[in-house]
């Protein structure tokens, strides 16, 4: 199993996709030609917009990319895929399109299989066992929260240390202790902008120049670095 999976696709000032295009290469290294990609988190744009958007940007490092949308069997698309790509939005609405159609299943065994996952934001968020650590408001009611359960932890991407000045609601860290309360036995990784985890079968790497936030219920939460051990979260 590969996976590369990156909390956001944009760096403040930065063009779109800039900063993890070429970490996104060396993972897919020479021998993919073409990525599928999956747009379902995108609610203010079209998904034609979207394919247009990442498309240009893959090109950039030498990839065509094909969008599930245009497809009229979207199972049998994922069947041929090289790669999977996945996009951030709305995790709600783009894990009610997965369950819709009849993704879930079938991606999980393909990336189990071997073929390459990169997802940013809450196309990361989707390679855990459930939906529960996004940030994103419930704008539609999947048919389950599960998702592909590709790794065992939970990652919330974005991870913010603190909330803005004179905003007196909930810290990121609040919210996600809340989710530890509950599930006692799922680690959480509050990945920060600019970060992402490369997974190699049982390997796992933290890429990026921020530290990352580990959570676990009866633990006090730990920050690692790039060069740490990650691999209890396996």
């Amino acid at each position: 199993m590969r996976l590369l999976l990156i909390s956001n696709s944009t760096m403040a000032g930065q063009p779109y996709l800039d900063y993890p295009k070429q970490f996104i290469k060396d993972f897919l290294g020479q021998s993919i030609k073409k990525v599928l990609f999956i747009p379902y988190a995108g609610v203010t744009f079209s998904y034609d917009e979207y394919h247009r958007k990442v498309s240009l940007k893959f090109a950039e490092i030498g990839y065509e990319v094909e969008s599930i949308h245009q497809f009229a069997n979207p199972v049998e698309a994922v069947k041929n895929a090289e790669a999977i790509v996945t996009g951030g939005g709305n995790t709600f609405h783009l894990v009610h399109q997965l369950h819709a159609n009849h993704l879930i299943e079938i991606i999980r065994e393909k990336v189990l299989a071997g073929t390459p996952f990169v997802g940013w934001s809450a196309g990361a968020n989707v390679a855990c066992p459930t939906l529960r650590t996004t940030n994103d408001m419930p704008i539609i009611q999947p048919a389950s929260f599960n998702t592909f359960n590709l790794v065992p932890f939970q990652i919330n991407p974005h991870y913010l240390d603190a909330n803005p000045d004179g905003h007196a609601g909930e810290t990121r860290e609040a919210r996600i202790e809340e989710f530890i309360e509950i599930n006692p036995d799922v680690y959480v990784a509050g990945l920060r902008e600019g970060c992402m985890f490369r997974i190699e079968g049982r390997e796992i790497r933290h890429i990026g120049d921020r530290s990352c936030r580990i959570f676990k219920k009866g633990k006090a939460p730990v920050e690692l670095q790039t060069g740490d051990d990650f691999s209890f979260l396996l």
